[in-house]
């Protein structure tokens, strides 16, 4: 019984460790993602000094933040390093309006959000928005409707510019490169005459790889560190439950046997 419980205690201690680290992360995580929320809310109330403290906050907890349960890619923390640093800089612009500000400050909080959330990351919910304008913007070439399609071309590109940061968190690089090429054709030809087809083929793909980005985006239920959790307890219970059953069988046997020389 000595060993059982030294064994049980073990394993108690190899599933501990784990989940221990994953707390520890997910917290540091819980806290980055809320000095970015509170940077951005003081950006929308123009407390710009409060702001760029909360940022500079924000920078100091992030380099204390340690990654262990996961590998972060150079373009992940590259995409974070450079909307923070946006942020910084249309903060501390006088040059820059208030909505280009808080332009760059929802960037900079989409993306943290977006590596931050296992499911549903808050870009997501822009879905239909983005749908909207984009199908508005089809239909004002349809109609051969100019100067409305230049301008739901803006609204699209300036709401799409929004969370493209936070693609490059959560989407495969070859979608984000194919919709920004998709993006920059629609631009650079706003002002020729091409072909109604030629546009709206072009709209066509763009459409399926805006789709393709907002479908993957599905909440799954089932959060798989809490699978793995209850895997390897349940493991445990099994075998601690086997053993226990094993010496309980072992020792009815051996009562048995006295037992049976005794009757002869």
């Amino acid at each position: 019984m000595k060993f059982l419980r030294i064994g049980f205690v073990l394993m108690l201690l190899i599933i501990m460790f784990p989940i221990s680290s994953h707390a520890d992360t997910h917290d540091s995580w819980e806290k980055l993602d809320q000095l970015s929320d509170q940077a951005l809310q003081l950006v929308k109330q123009e407390r710009y000094e409060e702001a760029k403290r909360m940022l500079d906050y924000f920078s100091d907890e992030f380099l204390k933040t340690h990654f262990d349960d996961r590998n972060y890619s150079m373009d992940e923390l590259r995409v974070i390093t450079v909307t923070h640093d946006s942020a910084v800089e249309a903060i501390n612009s006088t040059s820059i309006s208030f909505e280009e500000r808080v332009k760059k400050a929802t960037q900079f909080r989409l993306v943290i959000d977006a590596i931050r959330s296992e499911h549903q990351p808050l870009w997501s919910e822009m879905e239909h928005s983005i749908m909207t304008t984009f199908n508005q913007m089809k239909e004002t070439v349809v109609e051969g409707d100019s100067n409305t399609y230049q301008h739901q071309l803006d609204l699209f590109m300036a709401k799409y510019d929004m969370i493209q940061p936070s693609l490059k968190v959560d989407v495969s690089p070859l979608t984000v490169q194919r919709l920004d090429s998709h993006i920059s054709f629609l631009d650079s030809y706003r002002n020729e005459s091409l072909k109604t087809s030629t546009r709206l083929q072009q709209m066509e793909q763009m459409e399926l790889d805006l789709r393709t980005i907002f479908d993957n985006i599905t909440e799954d239920d089932a959060d798989p560190s809490l699978i793995w959790v209850m895997i390897s307890t349940g493991s445990v219970i099994i075998l601690t439950l086997s053993y226990v059953g094993w010496r309980k069988y072992k020792g009815d046997k051996q009562k048995r046997v006295p037992r049976r020389d005794s009757e002869e």
